[in-house]
């Protein structure tokens, strides 16, 4: 057989302080779970930060006995997400890994959900979570109210925050779950994991983030979490409020989302622009449907100068014949925002008396804000191939 013919995949642990379950882990997956995995190559790597109670040394001494076993020793305790990131280094460049598994050391992690991952990454899948939130999927029978309460609540204000309305909302269920398979090329190999918003815990959100948004096709597996018998839990009492500053922070600095943020400010400005005008031609002509006929124009105007410029920076249109060109598109597809507008605005003012312009918000946030939007991405400043 070729070299490299078979692939490889790495199971990454990351220890601290595990002595007393390793060894046990060790013998389990290569003498019950590495042999029943047949189109694989599986390699196991411990990643330890020096565990002061001799976690390493347990490890080295079943090197002997394994020669997939391989052991990645830091001199201090860098956190759970630094330890990974330690581990996909080594794993890539060491290991010829063309999956990296991530998993506990103490059993709370099946080994038995092993074979099963991979088998969803050769029907295709590129990311396979384990989810406690599906059919097959539990929560340690052993949990108090508490420790539940806590992580349905992180989970779901962690998938809210990330991901709310889209689809990634409803299809993914357990975003802090810690058992993952990932494909390393095309992924795992083109990501920056020098810059990390969180060395800890919450890496695990920021990792699946940026998996999504390299379009991995991602598949979920039932997992039922075990209860810990010894070791330390690898959550530490920062780990809640680093969650939720990292997926606001993730959130926010998206590319979509720093997008939208600048479409609504100028949709703002064009409100501005559009008050002042509806006020200036009413009370000019006293025509009710002129007064919102002109003062959406000229506001049509500043939106499409503004998000040229700023908003669609990267698709900006450029030239004088394709500045007409779009420009005339653009107001094609703005009569839509004008009579829906115009229509509204006017109509309502007839039907229940309420003052323009305090209707004038509700309108253009509820009706020609999502009209705008879409019209804007799809025909106007239509991403570039």
């Amino acid at each position: 057989m070729a070299k490299n013919a078979q692939k490889t995949a790495v199971v990454i642990i990351p220890t601290y302080n595990e002595s007393a379950t390793i060894g046990d882990m060790i013998d389990y997956l290569f003498d019950k779970t590495f042999p029943s995995i047949k189109d694989w190559q599986m390699k196991l790597l411990v990643v330890d930060d020096t565990s002061p109670d001799g976690t390493y040394k347990v490890v080295q001494q079943k090197q002997h006995k394994y020669k997939n076993l391989f052991l990645s020793l830091s001199k201090e305790k860098a956190g759970i997400g630094t330890a990974y990131v330690r581990g996909f280094r080594y794993a890539m460049k060491e290991l010829d890994a063309d999956v990296v598994i991530e998993f506990d050391g103490d059993f709370q992690h099946p080994p038995e959900t092993i074979p099963v991952m991979l088998g969803e990454i050769d029907n295709g899948a590129d990311y396979v979570l384990g989810s406690r939130k599906i059919k097959g999927g539990s929560n340690p029978k052993g949990w108090g109210f508490k420790r539940v309460f806590f992580s349905e609540f992180g989970g779901l204000t962690a998938r809210f925050i990330l991901f709310f309305p889209f689809k990634n909302f409803f299809t993914i269920t357990d975003p802090t779950g810690g058992l993952k398979a990932s494909r390393v090329k095309g992924f795992v190999d083109t990501m920056d994991l020098d810059h990390l918003y969180s060395r800890s815990f919450a890496y695990k959100l920021e990792f699946l983030y940026k998996m999504i948004h390299l379009k991995a096709k991602i598949k979920e597996i039932p997992l039922e979490f075990g209860l810990r018998e010894s070791g330390a839990s690898k959550i530490e009492p920062q780990t809640a409020k680093e969650i939720l500053f990292t997926v606001i922070k993730l959130r926010w600095f998206d590319p979509f989302t720093q997008k939208f943020l600048k479409f609504g400010t100028v949709g703002f400005i064009g409100y501005v622009v559009n008050a002042v005008g509806l006020a200036i031609v009413f009370n000019l002509s006293r025509i009710e449907w002129l007064a919102w006929l002109v003062s959406t124009e000229i506001a049509i105007i500043s939106n499409f100068t503004w998000n040229n410029l700023w908003t669609f920076k990267a698709e900006k249109i450029s030239g004088l014949a394709m500045l007409a060109k779009k420009f005339l598109q653009f107001n094609f597809t703005s009569i839509g925002a004008l009579l829906i507008q115009t229509v509204s605005g006017a109509g309502l003012v007839y039907l229940t008396s309420v003052n323009r312009q305090l209707l004038l918000p509700f309108i253009i946030v509820f009706l020609v804000l999502p009209y705008n939007w879409t019209m804007y991405n799809v025909f106007i400043w239509k991403k570039k191939k």
